[in-house]
């Protein structure tokens, strides 16, 4: 594995929640973090049909742009009920008319979906949220660190803490949503302390042991 020499590296991403999210899981290690809005970079355009290459087209596109390793994720839900969907397109499930994003919206329709396919019971109900890191550098070599959190899909949803589908996922072994934890709670992990809950921190974990040296 190549290693990281400085700890200077551009998150890519213009999510507000992901960028959240990675500075709560970068600050133990002293991190020197800035987003790809912060370079004024533009979203490149997802074309890639798995997690693995979306994240290697933002991750590529910021380490070029800025001379920098850059770091980036590519997530989604997954339901079993629906083959898997919406999986690499869960973001644009929340599209709007306008060109906006409503995860609200994004929610009901993932719900509307498992009531026409007869997913009522918690058993049939089940999915994951997927993540994958893309480690990029400038020349283009990059590495992959895959998290994901088991667990089940409720109605209607519950919480106001996180983004995106939180809200409606319960992980396996809990009784609340995601929505409805703390961030401390949802990523459920420190450096030397016990694994990771959610399918980023689960990610980061393992960026966190190649990369950074974390127990």
């Amino acid at each position: 594995m190549r290693p990281l020499a400085e700890k200077k590296l551009v998150v890519a991403s213009h999510n507000g929640g992901k960028l959240r999210e990675f500075a709560d899981l970068m600050a133990p290690f002293g991190i020197e973090a800035r987003s790809a809005k912060d370079f004024g970079l533009p979203e490149p355009d997802e074309t890639g049909t798995t997690f693995e290459e979306n994240a290697y087209i933002k991750a590529l596109a910021a380490a070029k742009a800025t001379g920098l390793p850059a770091l980036s994720d590519d997530s989604g839900l997954c339901i079993d009920a629906l083959g898997g969907q919406p999986g690499v397109y869960t973001a644009n499930w929340a599209e709007t008319p306008d060109g906006g994003r409503d995860f609200r919206l994004a929610m009901q329709r993932a719900e509307v979906a498992m009531q026409e396919v007869g997913a009522t019971e918690p058993a049939q109900r089940t999915g994951r949220f997927v993540a994958v890191i893309c480690l990029a550098w400038p020349d283009g070599e990059a590495e992959y660190f895959r998290g994901e959190a088991e667990g089940h899909l409720v109605w209607p949803p519950r919480g106001d803490k996180g983004f995106g589908y939180d809200p409606v996922f319960v992980p396996n072994g809990h009784e609340r949503t995601f929505g409805e934890m703390t961030a401390e709670e949802k990523h459920g992990w420190k450096p030397g302390q016990a694994d990771a809950l959610s399918h980023r921190a689960r990610a980061f974990q393992k960026f966190a042991r190649a990369k950074l040296g974390s127990a």
